[in-house]
């Protein structure tokens, strides 16, 4: 029985857990879709929930918490700019899961993480602008 066992451990330490949680985070931020393992995704809902209730929030301390799990300035902006307004009706449920099938190396079962309602050109919207910036830079 699995009784008092509060969150997948994932065969990490807690360090490596944190940033990679906060990496994932900042990736779901941004490209509001990202496809990893199941039980990543699974705890990755738990972790990006809460960030989602601190952008509704949208105080001065909530963002200030928000930075403290969040690595870059960018995605804390994203966060209370665009996805705190966007679910300031909905109480919970933000995030879906949908299982993906299984990765072909090893068989690990995999999972499309993505908000709902979510703003599908923002999906490689960064990738494509930092691609447009470096031709730029190329043809200069």
């Amino acid at each position: 029985m699995r009784h008092a066992r509060g969150y997948r451990r994932l065969n990490r330490t807690h360090e490596h857990r944190k940033a990679l949680f906060a990496n994932m985070s900042g990736s779901l931020i941004e490209h509001e879709q990202i496809k990893t393992t199941l039980p990543k995704a699974k705890e990755l809902k738990r972790v990006i929930e809460k960030l989602v209730t601190l952008g509704k929030r949208g105080d001065l301390h909530a963002r200030r918490q928000a930075r403290a799990q969040l690595k870059e300035d960018k995605h804390v902006a994203k966060l209370f700019d665009i996805l705190g307004p966007r679910y300031k009706d909905r109480n919970g449920g933000t995030v879906r899961v949908l299982k993906a099938g299984f990765r072909y190396g090893d068989m690990a079962p995999m999972a499309i993480i993505e908000f709902v309602d979510r703003d599908v050109d923002a999906k490689g919207a960064g990738d494509r602008a930092r691609l447009a910036e470096y031709e730029t830079a190329d043809e200069a």
